[in-house]
């Protein structure tokens, strides 16, 4: 199939996004485009303007500033990959990135846009709900941030209003005592996960803190594990808890007592990943 008829604009700079995104209302932002041109071609989505972003320089940046590494959203996969500030300051994300889809795709996709997207089986949603980050978004009445725990609110469904665009990520920097752990299970390597969790801690002597579960895979978002975060800290089975949080529907890839299974395997290696010492 190919797309419904459409418009284009070629936005120069965030606020030109903004006045065109409230001037058509049925418009999409045009990034990567790897999720975008294949909902198109399919008539998923058939907007009546695409509204390109990828001339905007300022979206583009990786920067360290106090406490926080911000990444622009337009940020490729690719080039997050190759960035020693996210090996080094966000080292969840970068244990991610190589799971994410294929070369190719990784070339051209970008960071904000896989957030922004919201796909309850992609990688980075969960990585930014695991390491408390936020959304930095702008719209008509300027720029604001949105807590990770605030931004996912239900099947490709997020805090961004109409009008609305991401701009940046923003991440706790990575300090001695941070604990990080990612896994996933799929079919094939960059194949979308049956199951996958992401983690973040706080190393306090022999015992964990502040951690902090992100499944995705298993329901319409990606979903804090709060009980068994709460068993770690405890020093109890997160396992036994993991009921709790999480009641995975069957697919056409796994059976809801599968994923359930397999959601208690991922657990427990990342449980043994967070308690090894950070390099």
């Amino acid at each position: 199939m190919k797309p419904a008829p459409f418009g284009y604009a070629k936005a120069t700079s965030v606020e030109h996004a903004i006045a065109l995104l409230g001037q058509y209302g049925d418009s999409r932002i045009l990034a990567g485009g790897q999720s975008l041109i294949a909902t198109l071609n399919m008539r998923l989505s058939a907007p009546k303007l695409l509204i390109d972003i990828n001339a905007l320089d300022e979206l583009k940046r990786i920067t360290v500033a106090g406490d926080w590494l911000e990444i622009g959203a337009l940020v490729r996969h690719a080039e997050a990959e190759r960035s020693p500030d996210i090996a080094r300051h966000a080292p969840l994300i970068a244990q991610a990135l190589p799971h994410i889809a294929h070369p190719a795709i990784r070339n051209r996709g970008t960071l904000g846009g896989s957030i922004a997207y919201a796909d309850p089986a992609a990688e980075l949603p969960a990585c930014l709900l695991a390491l408390g980050g936020e959304l930095v978004v702008a719209g008509k009445a300027g720029r604001r941030a949105i807590k990770a725990d605030e931004f996912f609110k239900g099947l490709f469904e997020t805090a961004l209003a109409p009008g609305d665009v991401l701009t940046a990520i923003r991440v706790p920097v990575a300090g001695p005592e941070s604990r990080h752990a990612f896994a996933e299970l799929a079919r094939r390597h960059g194949d979308y996960a049956l199951v996958g969790l992401a983690a973040a801690a706080r190393a306090d002597g022999k015992s964990l803190r502040d951690v902090r579960l992100a499944f995705f895979g298993v329901g319409a978002t990606a979903i804090r594990a709060r009980t068994a975060e709460a068993a770690i800290g405890l020093g109890t089975d997160p396992v036994a808890a993991l009921a709790r949080d999480i009641d995975p529907g069957g697919d056409v890839q796994a059976s809801a007592a599968a994923k359930r299974h397999l959601a208690g395997v991922l657990l427990r290696r990342v449980v043994a990943q967070l308690a090894e010492a950070r390099p």
